[in-house]
């Protein structure tokens, strides 16, 4: 029973270290697997150069016409901002009054900010741009009323929800008139969500571009090591440690090409810079073009990545299976 103890030690600890050692093995393949299918990038620079441009110019466009968009939305103040709703009190409230008014409505959950125009400050304002100054002169009273000016939340500006907020509030018994151009409105939306999904159809047809791009370079390199698969295969290779090199490849041209576009796309926002400032400038704005932010980063690089492996695996799969050994 002794006997048999200790010899049953020694097999119970070769068989728990060989999980270990085959996760060893199996990491490190993986490991060199990794660097040599960069090494094979290297040894061919000048066709895999090409392969990661095309890749780059691909991804670069939609994502620079995003960053683009954002920053025209930036110059413009926010699409919220060309929502604004002119609420006019009734001829008997008083600045007084409206100020009260106004100081109810900051609380409401859909305004972000409301501004109070006085009588006076209304008076002065349609004097300033109606041109009648001398005319107005005559007047014996003040015949304007007093202007709440409010700008909803983001969430509340679409054009749905601002004719809801605008309902409610021409309801209140201080309010005559609750002015919204909604045609406006619609039209703002109408083209930023038109820009939108326009990029979107870009991308997505750039994206089926890099995806056929990856595969059919994934391919040619099948079937120029045809002959390597068939000896690895005959001495019992699986798929799947033949598929990991060509998953690899199809890795570092999804990571290369995901830095080569955001290098594109810097380089060109670096040369729109200055002009865009000069422009700003000539408007009395200090406008800048913003690059691209972590988020828009993250994106590229993952979309890119997401593209190379899936067009490595897709091509893989299907040209793999074809090559066996006769």
């Amino acid at each position: 029973m002794n006997q048999s103890s200790h010899t049953g030690s020694p097999r119970g600890a070769a068989d728990a270290s060989q999980p270990a050692s085959r996760l060893t093995a199996y990491m490190i393949n993986h490991a060199q697997v990794f660097i040599s299918s960069l090494g094979k990038l290297y040894r061919a620079p000048l066709s895999n150069l090409m392969t990661i441009a095309v890749i780059g110019i691909a991804l670069a466009f939609p994502m620079g016409m995003m960053v683009l968009l954002q920053n025209i939305q930036t110059v413009s103040g926010g699409w919220n901002g060309a929502t604004q709703i002119s609420l006019f009190t009734k001829l008997n409230i008083n600045d007084e009054k409206a100020s009260e008014v106004g100081q109810r409505l900051r609380l409401m959950p859909e305004i972000e900010s409301l501004h109070v125009l006085s009588r006076e400050e209304a008076m002065q304002e349609f004097r300033s741009l109606s041109g009648f100054g001398e005319a107005l002169d005559v007047l014996e009273s003040n015949p304007l009323p007093a202007v709440l000016i409010i700008r909803p939340t983001t969430f509340h500006s679409t054009p749905a929800q601002v004719a809801l907020l605008v309902e409610k509030l021409r309801s209140l018994p201080e309010i005559d008139i609750a002015q919204l151009d909604l045609q406006w409105v619609k039209r703002l939306y109408t083209i930023m969500e038109i820009g939108e999904r326009g990029i979107l159809v870009i991308a997505a047809l750039l994206a089926l571009a890099v995806l056929l791009t990856i595969g059919n370079t994934i391919r040619l390199d099948i079937q120029s090591r045809r002959d390597e698969i068939v000896i690895v295969k005959l001495i019992g290779a699986t798929n799947a440690f033949i598929r990991r090199p060509f998953l690899y490849t199809g890795f570092w041209y999804g990571l290369l090409g995901g830095v080569f576009s955001w290098l594109m796309i810097e380089i060109s926002l670096g040369l729109l810079a200055g002009p865009v400032e000069q422009l700003a400038g000539l408007y009395g704005s200090s406008f800048t073009l913003t690059s691209m932010n972590l988020l828009n980063t993250l994106i590229l690089i993952t979309c890119s990545l997401a593209l190379g492996l899936c067009g490595s695996w897709i091509a893989v799969s299907r040209h793999l299976h074809e090559i066996e050994p006769a």
